[in-house]
């Protein structure tokens, strides 16, 4: 009687050791085959759209850093601003001396989304009309930390070079008539943000 149920339970557990194993008369699955995907980003296999590289057909996560682009692109917008006539003088910008942050092109379920946060610093000069006498006049404008979409809220300061034969009054006047650099500074980085929303 025992051995009996010895062997019962023998046979229960080398079929259920057996379970797993495929048998022989079935087929297996093919293995799947690698296929080379075209640098062009064209696939003879699907027609279907999608964004971001060729071997991201699902469109799941992928971001794209665009720095380089989008530091030269913000540089050249910058610096091409006609000048600015004010009551007493004029300015332009000369130089972008300080840009520094990030862009990047992310592709999130195959659809797309661009961000950037920046802080600039512009060297401008001018000249003013100081009593009767024009005078050149050097200053910075710097541009604290900015973002995508928050452009309404951008801010500047303005820092004057060697003012030591302009009056303080003048210096204020002049202050003054540069931070009305905001509003053209604000639609050149506007488009900026529509040229990143394009790439």
């Amino acid at each position: 009687m025992e051995a009996a149920g010895s062997a019962d339970k023998s046979a229960d557990s080398a079929a259920s050791y057996r379970y797993w194993v495929r048998e022989a008369t079935r087929e297996a699955a093919p293995l799947p085959m690698p296929v080379k995907i075209d640098p062009t980003g064209h696939s003879n296999q699907s027609n279907q759209t999608h964004l971001g590289s060729a071997w991201n057909r699902a469109g799941t996560w992928e971001e794209k850093n665009l720095n380089n682009w989008a530091s030269d692109r913000i540089k050249e917008l910058l610096v091409s601003m006609e000048f600015l006539e004010f009551s007493g003088g004029r300015a332009k910008v000369e130089e972008v001396t300080r840009c520094y942050g990030d862009a990047f092109l992310v592709t999130v379920r195959n659809k797309k989304r661009v961000g950037y946060t920046y802080e600039l610093t512009l060297s401008v000069k001018g000249e003013w009309l100081i009593g009767e006498e024009k005078k050149k006049v050097k200053g910075h404008i710097d541009v604290p930390e900015f973002t995508f979409g928050e452009l309404d809220d951008l801010q500047i300061e303005v820092k004057l070079g060697d003012t030591k034969d302009i009056p303080q009054v003048e210096q204020k006047r002049i202050i003054q008539d540069l931070k009305l650099y905001l509003q053209p500074l604000r639609e050149k980085l506007l488009q900026f943000e529509e040229e990143l929303k394009g790439r």
